[in-house]
Parts: C-alpha cells; sequence; structure tokens
C-alpha cells in the first residue's frame, strides 16, 4: 500500500437469526460505516415489513461504527416507531457506548413506546 493511504473499510458481517420471530437478532460485525452500512439498512427495513415485537441488535463483533452507520441504528429506531417494534442493543462495544452518549442515540432509544391500539392512560393532576 502506497504511503499516506488508508486500507480499505473492513468488510461488514451480518446475519439474522429469526428464531424468535417477535424478536429477529440482527448480529453485526466488522466495520459498520459509509461503505458497508446500506446491506444492514436494507435488512433492517426487510426485518420491520414483519411488525416483530422487537428487534434486537447484537453489536458483539463491531469493531468500528461513523456517522452514516449510527444513522443506520436511528433509522431502525426510526422505523420501529412508526411500526410499533423496539430497538434493543447488545453486546454493544465501549466505543459504541460512548459514541450513543455523546450523540444522544441512548436517550433516543431509551424513549421508545411501541404504538398503542388506545391511548395511553392520563395520568391525574396533582391536587395542592
Amino acid at each position: 500500500m502506497p504511503p499516506g493511504r488508508k486500507p480499505e473499510t473492513a468488510p461488514l458481517t451480518m446475519s439474522v437469526d429469526r428464531s424468535d420471530p417477535s424478536a429477529p437478532v440482527l448480529s453485526v460485525g466488522g466495520e459498520l460505516a459509509y461503505a458497508t452500512s446500506r446491506p444492514l439498512r436494507v435488512e433492517v427495513d426487510r426485518v420491520l415489513v414483519e411488525r416483530p415485537t422487537a428487534v434486537v441488535f447484537d453489536f458483539s463483533g463491531l469493531t468500528f461504527i461513523d456517522s452514516t452507520g449510527l444513522s443506520v441504528i436511528v433509522h431502525a429506531w426510526r422505523e420501529g416507531q412508526r411500526v410499533g417494534t423496539l430497538v434493543r442493543l447488545r453486546a454493544v462495544p465501549r466505543f459504541l457506548t460512548t459514541i450513543l452518549d455523546m450523540t444522544g442515540v441512548t436517550g433516543l432509544l431509551a424513549r421508545q413506546l411501541p404504538q398503542q391500539s388506545t391511548p395511553a392512560p392520563q395520568r391525574p393532576a396533582a391536587s395542592a
């Protein structure tokens, strides 16, 4: 490789475990970046069409993520909210935890509410 040239992005590895159809697990490894994120986004959309109760991302094999990779997580959250599917993360590497916290995505994921067919009960007004 010529001096000063960066190595190519490591390939993304991805698999989907549908053994529990109500909570498929998307295992992600390698580098989730601009050059590699499209297949995961396509798979997220494919899984969400089935409207499972939850989608679980297993990041145990993740070695790198950039803003485009992060946008796939946000996309999954947004589309999950639309169809009533919770997005859960597991085996999150420390570097990803830091990025999720710094960007506010941790808070976003914590605010998930599945769509309900009936309105949520109203909180009673506080009395003096």
